[in-house]
């Protein structure tokens, strides 16, 4: 149906609605083809045929446009299909990726009032995929007064005869509009962009997966003001702080000026995976929640017999401006939203409706007392699977976590809506090295209690040296949170396209570093490579090898601060590490570094070398990151190996060392620093 005319039709029934007075309440109705949700300013429309919703219009304006297959973005996958969402797809079958809703759904539509005496209409869209049994709900829900969808998603597999299905590697909503309406990518309050037009996208080189080359089109808006290069990885974020992210329309397309925005609010983060540290996806043009991915080498749940899970809620918020509202603006408005005690009653409300979610009859308020170290910045309490770091609690597929900010001059902390369970604690905070860590922490239903912990720095005798801040990125090292000046949108280094920094120009002789002398930010680059240039490296396709693999640490030592002393403890914090495993946590017997050799040679004796596992591998700086899995040793030797005077410290990765990559990504294996520190007892 051409645009002109689906508008047409959408508008006459939001008149007729009006005529008939259907919008002096909410409205939640069906017939053979669609299911509609309206109240008086939002409209939605599922469609049967297909299990998404293809009609999305706010105060008569369409957000989605007409439903198309064209790829916005690179390395889009999924269903492919444009002008539709909020809509559910997963790579979780064993051919790999399926959108649920076009072979045989089944529908269920809601009417209610919940407990605030505030109408609401759901639909649910269910459908099992016959080779394998696995069932998969989609869940919209409006409220009177809201312009927004509650949304939930649910899988689950029950099959003794197949016990074993497979991980499930991606699982997610998407807002997928297929209009010139929308104008801007916003990631956060500090990283927004232009669309790239689509002048520009039409001339774009694949540089790698997933990035293009924009430089063809100097004169488009995004590459003025953004970068030469887009990826989907480049509009990023970590979960700590995350809210809200989404699409923003300037009003220069709309037929009246009027600034429009679709967010999507996180105001839940407790059926997500990998805590405070996770990074993923979200938004490239389309706006994603990925409920679960491995894009950053997080783990990933496995999908057994009784697998039943429920991820939710979260929030798709439109909103409408005058013409001089920015970004941010809009942002904001949406910003209200992301706590989870917002629009608790309502969704005690809807539990009835909504298999596995949580109500608040079975949560409480967790508090804490934390003695903090001294210099702890910004510390953070999370609450995630028993006995496991929190990065790996996928490994519980039922699992909850959940973290707040502890207050650094009282020590208190609090986390609202914590689900009744046994838990781990885990402290950690900007300025310490190690982190706190405390299991069995009973979590009971509505009976508020106060955990009390002392947590101090660890410690290995007198610090001679630190390199770097522990806080669980590299970004304080050369291009990582370093300010693009070239652009004016200022974007962090790291988060452009990695082959942009050239390492052999920025590092000529290699890294050398000298302790009290060098810069983190200058003289420490943000990745540690093996090899750089080669397959995916747009501007030195060649592969170079001369000074990339060893890097030098040059420090003075004292007769005095040696005297006495036995040991000497060299502790090594990474944020994140690929191994020839990239990101897929699966050995590989042909691949000689997939658990990785790391070592550290002082005054040109060699230590025991750091087998880094194939399970902690990440794909973390070229996509854009400088927070992946984090990863921590201690190498210990005797103190007679230093000398009073200059020593010397070579950190190594194997030369050459490289794997297979069947998709258009650099080979070379790479660790990125979060922080080292030399100490002796």
């Amino acid at each position: 149906m051409p645009q002109s005319i689906r508008k047409l039709v959408v508008n006459l029934v939001i008149c007729w609605s009006f005529l008939t007075g259907a919008f002096a309440f909410l409205n939640a109705t069906e017939d053979s083809v669609r299911l509609v949700l309206a109240n008086d300013r939002l409209y939605s429309s599922v469609n049967k045929s297909t299990g998404a919703i293809d009609q999305l219009l706010l105060d008569g304006q369409d957000l989605l446009g007409a439903r198309n297959y064209v790829t916005p973005t690179p390395g889009g996958a999924g269903a492919g299909n444009n002008g539709i969402g909020p809509y559910l797809d997963c790579y979780c079958t064993p051919s790999g990726f399926y959108t649920p809703g076009s072979i045989a759904p089944r529908y269920k539509l809601i009417k209610g009032v919940d407990s605030t005496n505030t109408a609401y209409g759901g639909i649910v869209m269910s459908e099992t995929y016959p080779p394998t049994g696995q069932m998969l709900e989609q869940y919209w829900f409006l409220r009177e007064g809201e312009t927004g969808l509650h949304t939930f998603s649910r899988l689950a597999y029950y099959n003794e005869t197949r016990p074993f299905l497979r991980n499930l590697q991606e699982f997610r909503t998407l807002f997928r509009p297929n209009t010139p309406l929308w104008t801007h990518l916003s990631t956060n309050e500090e990283l927004y962009a232009p669309l790239p037009s689509k002048n520009a996208t039409a001339s774009h080189v694949t540089v790698q997966d997933a990035t293009w080359y924009m430089g063809k089109t100097p004169d488009d808006p995004y590459v003025v003001q953004m970068s030469d290069y887009f990826g989907k990885y480049t509009f990023h974020d970590t979960w700590r702080d995350h809210g809200v992210h989404g699409m923003f329309a300037d009003g220069s397309t709309s037929p009246d000026g009027s600034t429009f925005g679709a967010w999507l609010v996180m105001n839940t983060k407790d059926t997500y995976y990998g805590g405070p540290l996770h990074s993923d996806l979200v938004v490239d043009g389309i706006v994603y929640n990925y409920y679960v991915s491995n894009h950053h080498g997080a783990g990933t749940p496995n999908i057994t017999h009784g697998f039943d899970r429920t991820f939710g809620p979260q929030y798709f918020h439109y909103n409408k401006g005058p013409a001089s509202a920015t970004v941010n603006d809009l942002r904001n408005e949406a910003l209200q939203y992301a706590s989870p005690v917002w629009n608790v009653d309502f969704y005690d409300s809807i539990a009835q409706h909504v298999p596995n979610y949580v109500p608040s009859s079975r949560r409480t308020t967790w508090k804490g007392h934390i003695d903090l170290p001294e210099g702890a910045v910004r510390p953070i309490a999370v609450l995630a699977q028993n006995g496991v770091d929190f990065q790996d609690n996928a490994l519980d597929a039922s699992g909850y976590q959940y973290w707040a900010d502890v207050d650094p001059a009282t020590g208190d902390v609090e986390i609202p809506q914590v689900k009744a369970g046994k838990y781990r604690l885990t402290v950690y905070a900007e300025g310490i090295f190690g982190q706190y860590e405390k299991d069995n922490i009973d979590v009971v239903a509505g009976k508020v209690h106060t955990t009390h912990a002392r947590w101090r720095e660890e410690s290995a005798g007198t610090e001679l040296w630190r390199i770097g801040t522990p806080d669980k990125s590299s970004g304080e090292y050369k291009h990582g949170y370093e300010l693009d000046e070239t652009h004016p949108l200022r974007p962090r280094e790291h988060r452009i396209y990695w082959a942009a920094y050239d390492f052999p120009t920025d590092f000529p002789e290699g890294v050398v570093f000298r302790v009290g002398e060098s810069r983190e930010s200058e003289d420490m680059n943000y990745v540690h490579w093996s090899v750089f240039g080669g397959k995916a490296n747009f501007l030195r396709p060649e592969p170079y090898y001369e000074n990339v693999n060893n890097w030098t640490i040059l420090f003075n030592a004292s007769d005095e601060q040696l005297s006495k002393k036995r040991e000497a403890t060299l502790t090594i914090q990474l944020a994140g590490v690929k191994t020839a495993a990239g990101n897929t946590d699966i050995f590989n017997t042909s691949e000689p570094y997939a658990n990785l050799p790391y070592t550290v040679a002082v005054n040109q004796q060699e230590l025991e070398p750091w087998v880094i596992p194939y399970y902690h591998s990440s794909s973390c700086a070229v996509r854009s990151a400088v927070i992946c899995y984090n990863v921590a040793h201690k190498f210990t030797f005797p103190t007679e190996v230093l000398s009073e005077g200059v020593n010397e410290l070579v950190l190594s990765l194997p030369a050459k060392a490289t794997n297979y990559e069947p998709a258009l990504l650099p080979q070379s294996v790479y660790v990125q620093y979060d922080a080292l520190r030399l100490e002796i007892k």
